[in-house]
């Protein structure tokens, strides 16, 4: 449907409108409404600065100068729901949602034409545009508690979710929050998106949450347009799909202003009232197809564009108006006109803005880190009364050496003391301690507010964690294997690593991430409890992937990415290899070679590791062997074996994956000459591709060579010793490259 044909019929219906009485403009607009004429007075040009900010984008697009044409035209009764909400409630929004964002910046005491050049600085992909700076249009900013999302498959709802969670908790325990005590979030999305699993995953959550008691403030809003882009939703569908257990279904016309209000105001109380979801089904029209490229009578009929024309939220609000006596249609149409003409020179001024102008400028809020900042925060203790407390008079570092399990379950214990906007969550975390028992304990210590367990389902894991975050606390998620976290891989991509970049710095998610990973779990597993694949990870903007081995490391990286986590709002993710858990021996049994004592608080300043960091091992002059992870143990033993045999081996364990320790790779390479890599993952996509091309890009001229895992999932068994990197490869390609 062309603007032009929308243009017109609006023109067209409003002149054909027959004026009623005059009613008092403090009433309401109608019999049976709480609309008032004065709001709904308001509203209305709220809708119209919404409508023609959907023609100003596609007369941008004509000259080439906007960049999106995907609009919010037929769901200008969205303007309803941002009325009845506070301007504080955070608002996770969906794509079309001009009505609301301009309501709510209205609400916050803005001009309306502040609202205006947002979205329009959005659509020219402005540098000064406040929330995304030209990098995407999105609805955001941080004055009106907008959080922006660029989801078009509501991979949103799971973080809508948590941010609830996260009101209530702040609530509950006295935390931090970035919202008001008795805020609702409110998450807003389209009837396509209700089949998406990550929505589906995020009303189970509300649903299982409020079925155990749980408070948990959400507003769903479904905007029903019956289409998503050309596929029809199944009429009935989306009521049958809403009404779940524990969550109030309620439903309106979304393209009647007052039907919408009044059922905005009931769902809004119940949340608020209740502390509980609910789920607000909104008719609506899409006019002017998907984007400025639908070709909308490829896939409809004309009779069907036709009728979504005769529900056009705007032309129904100015009949509102006209019936009660507070507009004529002559003064609606001089308003639309002028208010075109205001809108149209705005968006030409904003394509006189400046854009983004480098690589470096595009990526500048991409991983927002202050290393020193981080030094210093790092080595910052509970005071020690509190640290007595928490380890009941047994402080760690009074204890034997440790594994690397127990050396992670008593870090994390320091740190739920001294960071008192912290939790740790996931699968079996509570009272099971984990299924290796690193967060043993520590529930008992600090209560089941700070360390609980959740549903099955990493996404929803994932949720709570983004929506902590980005309400100001400190959330440390566990995934429970390496290979469960590509079920949710897209709330780490696509929502955690994206909101700094999207919303330059004005919100951000910080989070630690704890996966258990990798494989040589002797006999058991099978591929997904035994997984070596990152590759996906790896190719993440701003995502730190840290990749302890040995205990001591384990400790002090843990604290830096809780650092960066909470100084910079880093997105952290944790990987811990689960056959070294309990490992204690490097050589010979009993030797606890693999055994760490646990640093006082007084040196954790000396031990601090920065991220992108690598450890060194050896002095040797011939070979220099790459690993990390479970290699680091199988080189270690290795270059004891070449070292006996005269070759000087040393062993650099990168430690993190993401960045990786560049420089100190590119150090450790020169004294040697010679870089053999032991990477477990795979042959393809794995690690050691990228240390080859830092080397190459340096301009590293030595020998290179590469040992890793096959190009396979992981058998159950003894099988797997098929496919996994072994000791006796990474000596005989030692000895290869050693000639």
């Amino acid at each position: 449907m062309a603007r032009d044909t929308v243009e017109t019929h609006f023109t067209q219906a409003v002149a054909t409108l027959k004026a009623g009485p005059a009613r008092d403009p403090g009433r309401p607009i109608r019999e049976g409404t709480s609309l008032t004429g004065e709001q709904c007075r308001r509203l209305f040009q709220r809708q119209l600065d919404s409508r023609l900010l959907d023609i100003a984008a596609r007369w941008l697009r004509e000259r080439d100068e906007g960049y999106y044409t995907i609009g919010s035209a037929g769901h200008e009764g969205n303007a309803a729901v941002a009325a009845a909400l506070r301007p504080s409630d955070p608002a996770l929004l969906h794509y079309r949602s001009g009505a609301f964002y301009l309501t709510r910046s209205e609400q916050a005491g803005r001009v309306p034409e502040q609202g205006l050049r947002d979205v329009l600085m959005g659509l020219t992909a402005a540098a000064e545009e406040p929330i995304a700076g030209g990098r995407h249009k999105v609805f955001g900013h941080p004055d009106l508690a907008v959080i922006p999302q660029t989801s078009t498959i509501a991979s949103h709802v799971p973080r809508s979710v948590g941010v609830a969670f996260a009101i209530e908790r702040a609530r509950s325990l006295g935390a931090r929050s970035s919202w008001e005590e008795d805020a609702i979030a409110v998450c807003s999305f389209g009837d396509a998106s209700t089949n998406h699993a990550s929505a589906l995953s995020g009303f189970n959550t509300a649903s299982y949450a409020t079925y155990q008691g749980q408070p948990l403030p959400i507003l769903f809003v479904c905007e029903d347009n019956g289409i998503g882009i050309s596929v029809r939703t199944p009429k009935g569908w989306v009521e049958a799909a809403a009404r779940r257990p524990g969550i109030e279904y309620f439903a309106a016309d979304g393209c009647d202003l007052a039907d919408a209000y009044d059922a905005a105001v009931r769902a809004v109380q119940h949340v608020r009232d209740h502390r509980s979801p609910a789920f607000l089904h909104l008719s609506t029209v899409r006019l002017m197809g998907h984007a400025g490229s639908d070709v909308e009578s490829a896939y409809r009929t004309q009779r069907e564009i036709r009728a979504g024309l005769e529900r056009d939220p705007l032309a129904r609000t100015a009949a509102l108006l006209v019936e009660a006596g507070l507009e004529t249609p002559e003064e609606l149409l001089t308003t639309y006109e002028s208010t075109r003409e205001h809108v149209l020179r705005i968006a030409l001024e904003t394509t006189r803005s400046p854009r983004l102008g480098s690589a470096r400028e595009v990526m500048e809020p991409i991983a927002p880190r202050r290393p020193e900042l981080i030094a210093k925060i790092s080595p910052m203790a509970a005071p020690a009364a509190t640290r007595e407390k928490a380890f009941a008079g047994a402080l760690p570092e009074d204890e034997r050496p440790q594994t690397l399990c127990q050396a992670i379950n008593r870090t994390l214990a320091d740190a739920l003391a001294g960071y008192p906007e912290m939790a740790v969550f996931g699968e079996d975390v509570a009272k099971k301690g984990g299924v290796y028992g690193v967060t043993r304990g520590l529930q008992k210590r600090f209560g089941p507010g700070r360390v609980f367990d959740t549903l099955l389902d990493e996404q929803a894991i994932l949720g709570l964690a983004l929506g902590a975050g980005v309400s100001g606390q400190l959330p440390v998620p566990e995934i429970q294997y390496l290979a469960y976290l590509h079920n949710a891989l897209d709330q780490i991509r696509g929502e955690a690593a994206t909101l700094s970049f999207f919303s330059r710095g004005s919100y951000l998610n910080p989070m630690v991430v704890r996966v258990a990973g990798y494989a040589y779990q002797k006999g058991f597993g099978g591929h997904f409890h035994n997984d070596n694949a990152v590759a996906a990870l790896r190719d993440i903007p701003g995502l730190v992937i840290a990749s302890p081995a040995r205990p001591d490391d384990a400790s002090a990286m843990l604290r830096t990415c809780l650092a960066a986590a909470s100084t910079a709002g880093s997105v952290c993710l944790f990987l811990e290899p689960i056959a070294l858990y309990h490992t204690r021996d490097l050589f010979d049994e009993g030797d606890g070679g693999w055994l760490a004592p646990y640093a006082p608080p007084s040196r954790w300043a000396e031990t601090h590791v920065p991220i992108g960091r690598a450890r060194s091992y050896g002095d040797g002059r011939d070979l220099t062997i790459v690993t990390f992870g479970n290699g680091l143990r199988m080189s270690l033993r290795a270059a004891v074996r070449l070292t006996q045999e005269g070759y000087g081996c040393r062993v650099l364990d990168l430690r993190w994956l993401a960045p990786l320790p560049v420089e100190d790779l590119l150090r450790a390479a020169e004294l040697t000459g010679k870089v053999l890599i032991a990477d477990e993952t795979r042959h393809s996509g794995g690690v050691s591709e990228g240390i080859v091309a830092e080397l190459i890009d340096a301009g590293f001229t030595g020998a290179i060579a590469r040992v890793t895992s096959a190009d396979s999932f992981i058998p159950l068994g003894g099988a797997a010793e098929h496919v996994l990197l072994s000791e006796p490869e990474i000596e005989q390609a030692a000895r290869k490259l050693l000639g």
